[in-house]
């Protein structure tokens, strides 16, 4: 299977050099390498110093670049679903240049263009493609969008085709709106099955996330709130890159000041991410330009490490059943690591757990076992999120909605719910 490796980081640390020489490595090391971008910047041919196009274009041997057209891909995959919610804001008295505007579904073009890189692994062409995803912020909100959005049209996308097949005479005329055909949910199944195949993608093991950071306090922390978050969604993180760390050897006292500082840091660094890798990547005058300083970067950054092997953590997500004292229970873990209590909230609905930890939020839908069940309690433990569910069968006569506020409010009862383990 095809090796897919997602580079992030806050902007400006480096983690286009560090995608084009992860990629450049690769390529040296006899694998068949595809290395792009969905970072609207698109830097990749700057890094190599070359002219890159929207296909796969050979910089070296077993060495392919490509800088993906986000916008084509846009317009392909939403392009019957905007045309007809341009028409409804036609017929309301919507501007068309602002109906334009509000139709442009925010980040839609990152994730899509991540259907480049669903398409290139089911080709079967490459060995290793190496991602220059766009900053850390929106590199999230991408990676979350799949599963929102899938999360929306399991639920609604068959009702609301059954409502407008058998209404859509009476509501358009009636109405003056326009009601959308069959062509408008085709598009948005495909669009809905393009997500499912790009959260199985980048949520199975054959892909992980490497974050990039300087050693600056700033960016550091910005780097454990995104492992937290990757983990929220179910991503692998397998490493952390360390660039333009100050060598130690033949400094003067300014340099000294600087060097003591960043190792501070970075011992910081090393308590955060443990037991990830960490590759620290020397302070260089000017950053590494073309395939020999990018091949030469990489060398010296992963020193005897093989940074192609597969991740070997468990899966995001997992239900352990066992027995305690108040009879059967199950326990629902999921990795959170560097999360503390403060930051993290839980809600039931329905069938759904939802999770937030600081602005991010996951809706989780149950395992059938948990659906039938409530939540007897949750606590943090070593960067493990468990909450406890103990059966119950809802009363006869009880409506879902009363059964969900019964269990909001039992979990709402027990301040002491979510609790720090011991380390």
């Amino acid at each position: 299977m095809t090796r897919v490796l997602l580079y992030t980081g806050k902007g400006g640390v480096g983690k286009t050099t560090s995608a084009a020489g992860t990629a450049t490595l690769a390529a040296l090391r006899g694998l068949r390498t595809l290395v792009l971008s969905t970072d609207a910047a698109h830097s990749l041919s700057d890094a190599f110093d070359s002219a890159v196009g929207g296909e796969p274009t050979e910089i070296d041997d077993l060495l392919f670049v490509q800088q993906i057209d986000a916008q084509r891909r846009f317009e392909r995959a939403w392009g019957d679903i905007q045309s007809y919610l341009r028409s409804v804001l036609h017929e309301v008295g919507v501007d068309p240049i602002e109906a334009e505007e509000l139709t442009v579904l925010s980040g839609a073009e990152e994730v899509l263009a991540l259907l480049e890189v669903r398409d290139h692994v089911r080709s079967g062409r490459w060995d290793v493609i190496v991602v220059d995803c766009a900053p850390t912020a929106e590199t999230l909100r991408l990676l979350a969008l799949p599963e929102a959005l899938n999360w929306y049209m399991d639920r609604i996308l068959n009702v609301e085709r059954k409502v407008a097949r058998t209404f859509r005479p009476l509501l358009s005329k009636a109405a003056g709106i326009p009601m959308p055909d069959d062509s408008v949910f085709d598009a948005l199944r495909r669009l809905h099955r393009d997500l499912a195949d790009i959260r199985a993608l980048l949520a199975g093991p054959d892909a992980s996330v490497r974050l990039v950071l300087t050693p600056e306090a700033v960016v550091v922390a910005e780097a454990r709130r995104s492992l937290t978050t990757l983990s929220l969604y179910g991503y692998r993180v397998d490493g952390v890159i360390a660039n333009r760390v100050f060598p130690a050897a033949g400094a003067d006292n300014w340099r000294r000041q600087w060097v003591a500082a960043q190792r501070g840091i970075l011992d910081d660094v090393a308590d955060s991410f443990r037991p990830l890798p960490i590759w620290e990547s020397p302070y260089r005058a000017c950053e590494p330009v073309g395939v020999e300083e990018l091949a030469a970067f990489a060398v010296e950054m992963y020193g005897g490490d093989d940074p192609f092997a597969r991740a070997t953590d468990e899966t995001s997500l997992w239900v352990d059943r066992h027995i305690d004292t108040d009879g059967r229970t199950y326990t629902l873990t999921m990795p959170l690591p560097l999360a503390t209590a403060s930051d993290l909230e839980l809600a039931r609905h329905g069938d759904d757990l939802i999770i937030t930890v600081g602005s991010y939020r996951r809706v989780l839908p149950l395992p059938a076992a948990l659906a039938r069940a409530v939540v007897a309690g949750a606590r943090l433990d070593n960067g493990r999120l468990q909450v406890r569910f103990a059966p119950r069968e809802p009363l006869a006569g009880t409506t879902a909605q009363e059964l969900a506020q019964g269990i909001r409010e039992q979990y709402d009862a027990e301040p002491a719910a979510i609790t720090e383990g011991t380390r």
